[in-house]
C-alpha cells in the first residue's frame, strides 16, 4: 500500500543567493528522497520556501538603503531559478510573507495562548542609543559565552551551535556601528513555556531516536538535559508578522517562531493551488504518514524540540473536519529528522563576507547540474562535516561520473545504435555470466531502496556505482566488440545484458541524477517523463499575486522496479551524457574564493 510521505526542507533567508552548502545540508538529500518515494509509488509532499521575515533580510536592507520587501522578493525570485536548474522537485516553494503563512501562525499563536502555553515577561534587551531601538539579535554580534569565539552573533554561535542571549555576549556590539553605545533596556514579550512540553518531548526522542542519526539524538538530549527554558515568541521590530492582539502593534512574532510553521501552512497553500483544499489533512492528521525533516546542524532544536512543543501545544487546531475525525489524532510529529554537518569551502568554513562559498548560480552556470549533484551527493556530509574541493570535482566527475558510468552508456549505446541497426538485439539465450550481472542489477533495487529509506544516501550512491563498476568489468570480459566479428551472436547477448543492466542503474541513479537519466530513458527507446515538470507558477491572494515553485511528479509513480527491455526495441541516437572536465578548471575555480563578488543589484 502507498505511504504518505511527507518531505519538509529547510527555509533559506531570502537575503542572498544559494550556496553549495545549502545543497549539501538540506535542499539535495531532500530532493533525493522525494524522488525514490515518487518512483516507489508513495504519496510525496515535499514543501518549502524562502523566509521572509528573517533579521538577515532587515540587515541586508539597512545595508542597501531598501524596504525589506525588495530584498527578500528579489532573492526569492533567485531562488526559485536556481533550485530550478539543478532540479529540487517540491511540490510548493513558496515563501512566509503569503496570507495563508500570516494567518495560520497567528492560528497558532492564538492557540497557543488560550491553551495557557504562553506568557507575558519583561525580557532585557540591547537597545541601540544611536538608533533608538531595540536591536535584533542579528544586528549584534560578540564574544561567545560559552565558547569565547569572537564574532558570536546575537542569537546563535556559529562556532559551537549554541543558541544565545545576546545580552550575555562579552562586549556586544552592533554590527552595522561598532562605535554604538548598546545598553540593556527592558521589554515585554510573550514567551512559549518550553518547559511544560519536557515529558512529552523525551517521551518522543525515546519513541524516535532508534532511527535517528547519532548526532541529531545526542544534540536534542542534551539541548533538554541542560533545562528548557521559556523563549520569547515576540519582539520589538518592524518587519514580520503582527501579533494579533490590540496594544501589540509594535511588536512581531519571532522569526523562529513562525518560520518552522512554515511546513504545515505550505501544505495548506498546496491543498489550496490544486483546489483540493482537505488535502494536506492525509499527512498531518494521518498517524500513518511519515514527516521527515530535511535540516543543517545549526537548526537541530528547532526542529527536533521547538517545533514539536508547539504542534504539541497547539492541540489540534483544525482536527475538527469531517475528512480527519477518522484519525482521532493531533498534528503528527515529524518521524525523522536526518539533519546533515556542515560542507566546508577548500577546507575551510563557509563565510559570506569573506566570499568564501561556491554560490549555486555560479558553478550551475559553468557545469552540467546532474555532475553537481553527483558531487555533493557523494560528499553529503552525513556524520560529520566534509569538503568541497575543485579537484575532489574534478576528480570525481571525471573519474567516475564519466569513467565509470557515463562512457558505460555511451559505448554501449554507441556500439548497439551502430551494430545492430538501431535496435535492442534479439538474442537465442543468455550464459550464466549475463545472467548473473543482470541478477545483481535487480536485487539492487531492495539494497538500495533499504538505504535510500533510511536516508542513508551517499551509500546508496555509492552503492549504485558499484553496480556501474562490476558492469564495466562484466562488459570488458564479454568484450562484444571483439566476438561481433567471429561469433555475432554471443556479442548480441552480451549487448543486450548491459543494456538490460543500464535500464536498471537509470533508474536506481535517478533520484541522485534525474537530468541524465531523463536523457538516458529517451535514448533507450522510451516515451515520456521519467519524474515530471518542474515549473514556475503565480498564485494570487487576496491583495496581491506570489511566485512559488511547483512539481507535478506524476510521471514518476511505480518506476522503482526492473528493467523490462525488450529485444528489438528502436533506440534513439546517443550523445554523450557527461561532459569531461578539463584540469585548468581547479585553478580557474579557486580564483573565484576569498575574493570580492560583484554585489547584485536588486530587481523586483
Amino acid at each position: 500500500m502507498a505511504k504518505y510521505i511527507h518531505v519538509s526542507v529547510a527555509w533559506p533567508y531570502a537575503n542572498g543567493d544559494l550556496h553549495v552548502g545549502h545543497l549539501a545540508g538540506a535542499y539535495l538529500p531532500a530532493d533525493i528522497f522525494a524522488r525514490y518515494h515518487r518512483l516507489v509509488g508513495n504519496h510525496v509532499l515535499m514543501v518549502s520556501g524562502s523566509d521572509s521575515h528573517g533579521t538577515p533580510i532587515s540587515v541586508e536592507a539597512d545595508k542597501r538603503g531598501i524596504p525589506a520587501r525588495e530584498v527578500f522578493e528579489h532573492y526569492h525570485r533567485r531562488f526559485l531559478l536556481t533550485q530550478q536548474k539543478v532540479g529540487i522537485s517540491y511540490d510548493l516553494f513558496t515563501h512566509t510573507d503569503t496570507e495563508n503563512h500570516h494567518q495560520i501562525a497567528q492560528d497558532f499563536f492564538t492557540r497557543l495562548l488560550e491553551k495557557g502555553h504562553l506568557y507575558k515577561e519583561t525580557q532585557k534587551l540591547l537597545y541601540s542609543a544611536a538608533e533608538k531601538r531595540f536591536l535584533p539579535d542579528r544586528y549584534v554580534e560578540g564574544e561567545c559565552y560559552i565558547c569565547h569565539y569572537p564574532a558570536a552573533r546575537g542569537d546563535q554561535c556559529d562556532n559551537c551551535g549554541n543558541l544565545l542571549d545576546a545580552t550575555l555576549l562579552i562586549e556586544p556590539r552592533n554590527r552595522a556601528n561598532p562605535e554604538d553605545k548598546l545598553v540593556v533596556k527592558e521589554s515585554e514579550h510573550y514567551f512559549l513555556d518550553l518547559a511544560y512540553f519536557e515529558p512529552q518531548l523525551l517521551k518522543y526522542l525515546d519513541e524516535h531516536d532508534h532511527h535517528w542519526r547519532a548526532n541529531v539524538v545526542r544534540f536534542s538530549r542534551n539541548f533538554i538535559a541542560d533545562g528548557l527554558q521559556g523563549r520569547p515568541i515576540t519582539r520589538d521590530i518592524d518587519w514580520g508578522i503582527d501579533v494579533p492582539l490590540a496594544g501589540w502593534e509594535d511588536k512581531k512574532l519571532y522569526v523562529w517562531f513562525e518560520a518552522v510553521m512554515g511546513y504545515f501552512t505550505a501544505s495548506v497553500e498546496w491543498a489550496k493551488n490544486i483546489g483540493q483544499p482537505d488535502a494536506w489533512k492525509q499527512w498531518w492528521y494521518n498517524p500513518e504518514a511519515r514527516i521527515y525533516n530535511f535540516i543543517g546542524k545549526d537548526n537541530i532544536p528547532f526542529h527536533t524540540i521547538i517545533w514539536q512543543a508547539e504542534l504539541l501545544g497547539v492541540d489540534g487546531i483544525y482536527n475538527d473536519a469531517e475528512e480527519v475525525k477518522s484519525y482521532d489524532a493531533d498534528l503528527q510529529l515529524p518521524y525523522d529528522v536526518p539533519a546533515n554537518e556542515f560542507m566546508n569551502i577548500e577546507g575551510d568554513k563557509f563565510s559570506k563576507s569573506r566570499n568564501w562559498a561556491i554560490w549555486a548560480p555560479d558553478i550551475l552556470e559553468r557545469y552540467q547540474p546532474d555532475a553537481v549533484r553527483y558531487y555533493v551527493a557523494m560528499t553529503f556530509p552525513e556524520s560529520s562535516d566534509s569538503d568541497f574541493s575543485w579537484e575532489g570535482f574534478l576528480s570525481r566527475v571525471n573519474n567516475e561520473l564519466l569513467a565509470t558510468w557515463g562512457n558505460l552508456v555511451n559505448r554501449m549505446l554507441g556500439f548497439a545504435y551502430k551494430r545492430f541497426d538501431g535496435k535492442v538485439p534479439e538474442f537465442d539465450h543468455l550464459t550464466p555470466d549475463d545472467e548473473a550481472i543482470i541478477a545483481q542489477s535487480e536485487a539492487a533495487f531492495e539494497l538500495i531502496g533499504t538505504l535510500l529509506e533510511a536516508v542513508k544516501l551517499r551509500e546508496a550512491l555509492q552503492t549504485a556505482m558499484a553496480l556501474a563498476k562490476d558492469t564495466n568489468v562484466y562488459l570488458d570480459r564479454r568484450a562484444p566488440w571483439k566476438s561481433i566479428k567471429t561469433d555475432p551472436a554471443d556479442a548480441a547477448r552480451a549487448v543486450y545484458t548491459v543494456l538490460k543492466v543500464v535500464d536498471n542503474l537509470k533508474i536506481l541513479l535517478a533520484p541522485f541524477l534525474p537530468f541524465t537519466s531523463q536523457k538516458l530513458h529517451e535514448y533507450l527507446g522510451y516515451d515520456g517523463q521519467l519524474f515530471g515538470e518542474l515549473k514556475t507558477e503565480e498564485y494570487q491572494e487576496s491583495t496581491r499575486a506570489h511566485e512559488a515553485l511547483v512539481y507535478d511528479g506524476s510521471g514518476a509513480i511505480g518506476r522503482w522496479e526492473k528493467s523490462d527491455l525488450k529485444p528489438g526495441t528502436a533506440l534513439r541516437e546517443p550523445a554523450p551524457l557527461v561532459v569531461k572536465l578539463e584540469p585548468e578548471m581547479v585553478e580557474f575555480e579557486r580564483g573565484f574564493l576569498g575574493q570580492p563578488r560583484e554585489e547584485l543589484p536588486i530587481t523586483v
